[in-house]
């Protein structure tokens, strides 16, 4: 009979008892207490498990559960008789910073600040052992809500020496979604002042506590060590391009099938496979993601659940304000094919804006990438980084990047689809009506970087192409900046079926005042751009007839567009 489907559980004994359906990862507390590394951080994207693992390790060493470790009996760790020893023998310190989700400093500070005294509560017996001094009440009183900065950066190193004082044994440390704050700190534009308070803390916590035995900190992303780690090289890093750990976070494709087999659905095996494969964890290739397999084990219909369970904000942001180039080989990546880049894990926030490797870096390590190859060190040239294959990790990530992108038109949703028809039937009187006000609602949407482009149109008709490959795909191949005949065109949209549809190309350009005395001209000089560099040639040696070559210049000023 096929175990109850939990979704959502995070408490690993609830998940134990209730007799949910899990698949066995306690034989990380082994590998994990086996390595000896001090300070562990683990990245890994949403949902892969991060948070019961790290409920799974509170739940086996704090001495709140000594003697209480039959919810382990039946798992792997149990078979593992020195183990058993182990467990429920050490203080234990966990939070999560995963609620941190405010918009500004002070409220993110507070938010922290209360998770702090929340642990402060929990511990509260402390405050009246014998050995506490009046120096110790004292900072233990001082932790609230609205406690300086000071306090709260030295809270947790202060609350592991009572706690050594009380056990007589050293404290593990469990820190989990560390960087969530991190993220919405840069969203929001208060970076520097959250670096400078988690470094503090961080460095209070792990680096200059002698009462701390081992800490595991988890996250999507490695926080460069500069911003808040400048002082940990105690640090162990496992990132998703690691070996170690590859298995513990995420389900291997026998454990998929197997969950399959016991709910009956053992036919669906290539659907699921074609939907939610593609992670790859280290030399590990076959990883699922445990929020898309568990909700399909529930319901048994395939849908898009994990690209749906959080904002995707930074991620939609870094492509929709990305230079063209960073759109164009999203365009590759929309259409299916790989793109190269190096890669650096350490996330630079503050290098986000127009920088095409941290943007890469950010998406691999969200699990929106994967890497179908890499070079090696040793087969490249000595000071030179390895080039990454990169592509879309699967189709239910696909097909959210092209949800993602319809979002960007939904100001002018109505307009925008209506264009589109009007391109279709080479209507360019409503081609410019409907234009026009996909321009105005839109234009400075795509206009909102760092480095505002003023009357360039490129990050809006790079974003506008992509709009474009995403309504239109089943029936063009639609490129953009590629070379043909003797130069590089804008857009291209080659029809699929040639006898059914038009192939289009279509070339942007921004008035010049000191060339051109109308938009109308602007539109000839691109027509003119066209035909003199024989954009067609690429479409005619495919076998496309000239007639059912359809050319139109697009004529920017400010918000103004004219189509001819």
């Amino acid at each position: 009979m096929a175990r109850t489907i939990g979704i959502g559980i995070q408490n690993f004994e609830k998940m134990i008892t209730n007799d949910y359906f899990y698949i066995d990862k306690t034989l990380f507390i082994k590998e994990w207490w086996e390595s000896g590394d001090d300070v562990t951080l683990i990245t890994r994207p949403r949902r892969f498990g991060k948070t019961l693992n790290i409920n799974m390790l509170e739940r086996f060493f704090s001495v709140e559960y000594a003697g209480c470790g039959e919810v382990f009996e039946g798992l792997s760790i149990w078979q593992e008789k020195k183990y058993r020893k182990l467990q429920g023998t050490y203080p234990v310190i966990s939070l999560s910073f995963a609620a941190v989700k405010e918009r500004n400093y002070q409220d993110a500070k507070e938010r922290i600040c209360q998770l702090i005294t929340e642990l402060y509560i929990k511990y509260h017996f402390l405050r009246e052992c014998d050995w506490m001094t009046e120096a110790d009440r004292e900072f233990f009183d001082s932790v609230r809500m609205d406690m300086p900065e000071v306090v709260a950066t030295l809270a947790i190193y202060k609350l592991s020496g009572y706690l050594y004082r009380y056990y007589g044994k050293k404290v593990i440390i469990l820190l989990d979604e560390y960087d969530t704050p991190m993220q919405e700190a840069y969203v929001d534009g208060f970076w520097d002042e959250m670096v400078g308070f988690t470094r503090s803390m961080f460095n209070s916590a792990f680096k200059t506590n002698p009462w701390l035995e081992r800490a595991v900190m988890t996250g999507i992303t490695r926080v460069s060590k500069e911003s808040i780690f400048s002082d940990l090289n105690n640090l162990k890093v496992v990132t998703t391009t690691s070996d170690k750990y590859a298995g513990f976070f995420g389900f291997t494709e026998e454990e998929v099938f197997d969950s399959l087999e016991e709910c009956g659905l053992s036919d669906k095996k290539e659907a699921v496979k074609s939907w939610y494969d593609g992670f790859i964890f280290g030399n590990v290739k076959d990883i699922y993601n445990p929020w898309s397999i568990l909700n399909f084990l529930d319901t048994g219909k395939i849908g898009t659940y994990w690209a749906n369970t959080s904002s995707n904000s930074l991620v939609g942001n870094l492509l929709r304000e990305g230079n063209s180039r960073i759109k164009e080989k999203f365009e590759i990546l929309l259409r299916g094919g790989s793109i190269e880049s190096t890669i650096d894990e350490q996330i630079v926030y503050n290098q986000l804006d127009g920088n095409e490797r941290a943007v890469w870096s950010l998406l691999l390590t969200s699990g929106y990438l994967k890497v179908l190859s890499h070079e090696d060190y040793l087969e490249i040239p000595a000071g030179t980084q390895p080039q990454y294959e990169l592509a879309l990790t699967n189709l239910e990530v696909r097909l959210m990047f092209q949800s993602m992108i319809r979002d960007w038109f939904t100001p002018s949703e109505a307009d925008y689809n209506d264009f589109i028809k009007a391109l279709l039937l080479g209507d360019k009187e409503a081609m410019n009506a409907y234009m026009n006000r996909v321009a105005l609602n839109t234009f400075s949407y795509f206009d909102t970087g760092k480095n505002p482009s003023g009357e360039e149109p490129e990050r809006f008709y790079h974003g506008f192409v992509l709009g474009l490959i995403v309504e239109l795909q089943n029936r063009y191949m639609i490129t953009s900046n590629r070379e043909s005949g003797f130069g590089r065109y804008d857009v291209m949209l080659e029809p699929k079926n040639p006898e059914k549809d038009d192939a289009l190309i279509l070339e942007f350009k921004v008035h010049n005042p000191n060339n051109e005395n109308t938009l109308k001209d602007t539109v000839q000089e691109a027509l003119l751009q066209i035909e003199r560099k024989k954009y067609a040639a690429q479409l005619v040696a495919r076998g496309i007839p000239q007639e059912r070559i359809r050319s139109y210049g697009f004529a920017f000023q400010g918000k103004k567009v004219l189509i001819g």
